[in-house]
């Protein structure tokens, strides 16, 4: 059965839009709240909750993520960048597991993986922290050869295919062969023991075919869930996702 993680991000994001310079996150008329959108999403099936929490603190504050660390049911997954500040965070936290990603303040959301190979060093530093501290690694990376080949080197238990590229060419013909490098990405990865999770750009129509990646173990999803949660709720959403993601079960 593959596993649910619901990245909320964008609720906070649609919080900070009117509320980024009130100087809270929750209570009196500031709203949405991540929190209790993370609780509904646990009720309808999440398996995880996972958060970004950027450098720039443009949707997700530090004060959000405490919150879920101590009221959610299931495992924080916390998405940050190699840096020694979030590395400190990270390890104060304790969430269940860590994702190293790229960050570039110009983007809206994270566009490409984590290069490993060019920032060999500065990864090594997270993973083995974090080893350290017992927190399970995974580095959010492009389906290419190489990039997997180094995450098994630097013994990161767990890597997660950036599918991004897979879901930008749904439509056209190029789709095959975004999904043959996922699948053999996949295949590689599962060789040199990694788990298997991917993420970016699954929806409730190519979800059909990414759930047939071989040994895939979670799939992590925010915006088409959020999309979806805005006409239909969050339950809905969220439990319509695993139905679609593990026909029959």
């Amino acid at each position: 059965m593959i596993l649910l993680g619901v990245n909320i991000d964008h609720c906070a994001t649609l919080r900070q839009a009117r509320y980024r310079e009130s100087g809270r996150t929750v209570g009196a008329n500031v709203e949405p709240d991540p929190i209790t959108l993370a609780v509904l999403a646990e009720r309808a099936g999440a398996d995880g909750i996972t958060v970004h929490l950027r450098e720039d603190r443009r949707h997700i504050q530090e004060r959000d993520v405490w919150r879920l660390r101590e009221t959610i049911a299931t495992r924080l997954n916390l998405e940050m960048a190699c840096t020694p500040a979030m590395t400190e965070f990270a390890v104060k936290l304790q969430p269940d597991s860590v994702c190293l990603v790229p960050e570039n303040r110009r983007e809206v959301t994270t566009e490409g993986g984590l290069d490993v190979v060019c920032h060999e060093d500065r990864v090594r530093a997270v993973v083995d922290a974090m080893r350290a501290t017992g927190i399970a690694t995974s580095l959010f990376i492009s389906p290419d050869e190489a990039q997997v080949e180094l995450a098994a080197k630097l013994r990161s238990p767990w890597i997660e295919l950036h599918t991004g590229a897979y879901a930008e060419a749904c439509h056209s013909p190029e789709r095959k062969t975004q999904f043959e490098r996922l699948r053999r990405a996949a295949a590689l990865a599962h060789r040199l023991e990694l788990v298997v999770n991917a993420g970016h750009g699954i929806n409730y129509v190519n979800i059909a075919e990414i759930r047939t990646l071989p040994h895939l173990h979670e799939l992590n999803i925010g915006h088409s869930i959020m999309a979806r949660a805005l006409f239909s709720g969050i339950e809905e959403a969220v439990s319509e996702l695993k139905r679609r993601m593990n026909p029959g079960q």
